[in-house]
């Protein structure tokens, strides 16, 4: 099955794709400004569509290896799992969860995607994190982590209302980035046109940035009303990019906030933009 994505209307910066800039924003940065001196104050790391438990897959494996690359970085904040913690079967809820607390006592979160088939009430027994919610990080940037699916594993706007009150609860901060697994714009074949969500988050001046999973096949930038939306390929499953994949996202002490896109296997940056 073909499962490149569709793009339409915007443009989309990655590893494997070739785009014109577009004007006004500071996009990809170059070797030279990637290896300039960056003192971040706050850094965290963000992976998504590890499947564990999916058939014919080394799962087990593909999971340490990430769990070994966020150790080799420094300085980590906190890390966001990005959805498909798991592929489909309940069972192997639990079992993930032991795999992410290797990485105790760094805090971590997790997001539902499409294959974490479990309700919101065995969500929240398992990683004691509702499926929606909100928090603060070192006094100035706020974390917004939205539910796109359902126990049947359907594609699905998000909570308006829920995030209204969190993006309202959060505009006093100085940063404030959201994680949603499935994209809120049909931008890739997997994506779901909601409009409203992306109104919505385009009215927030200190909404930095937006994070995406599910499309394993795309690890670039898409600008929407002048906020920036990014993919991290993945990290785990059956298909999509070659190179399994996260991202890191810091923040220096004057606002100056960038992004890489690095290879599980080497920490090799394969991406890089400063918003």
């Amino acid at each position: 099955m073909n499962r490149r994505p569709f793009l339409k209307n915007l443009s989309l910066l990655g590893s494997g794709l070739v785009t014109l800039p577009l004007a006004g924003f500071p996009l990809t940065l170059s070797k030279t400004e990637q290896e300039e001196v960056f003192s971040p104050v706050f850094k965290f790391v963000t992976a998504s569509d590890g499947h564990f438990g999916q058939a014919d897959t080394d799962f087990k494996a593909s999971h340490q290896n990430l769990i070994q690359a966020i150790k080799r970085e420094s300085d980590v904040d906190l890390v966001v799992f990005n959805g498909d913690l798991i592929h489909d079967d309940p069972v192997f809820m639990p079992e993930v969860k032991k795999v992410y607390d290797q990485l105790l006592p760094l805090n971590y979160y997790v997001v539902k995607g499409n294959h974490d088939k479990v309700s919101d009430a065995r969500w929240l027994e398992i990683w004691g994190q509702a499926s929606n919610t909100f928090f603060t990080v070192k006094d100035d940037y706020g974390m917004i982590i939205l539910n796109s699916s359902n126990e049947a594993g359907d594609y699905l706007c998000v909570d308006v209302d829920f995030l209204q009150t969190a993006l309202s609860k959060t505009q006093s901060l100085k940063q404030v980035f959201l994680f949603i697994h499935i994209s809120q714009k049909d931008w890739t074949r997997h994506g779901v046109d909601c409009q409203g969500v992306l109104d919505l988050i385009a009215s927030y001046p200190n909404v930095k940035a937006t994070f995406h999973g599910h499309d394993h096949d795309v690890d670039g930038i898409i600008w929407n009303q002048k906020k920036p939306y990014f993919w991290s390929g993945h990290f785990g499953g059956s298909w999509g990019n070659p190179f399994p994949s996260y991202r890191i996202c810091e923040v220096d002490e004057q606002g100056k906030t960038r992004t890489s896109l690095k290879r599980v296997s080497d920490g090799l940056i394969l991406n890089s933009h400063q918003i």
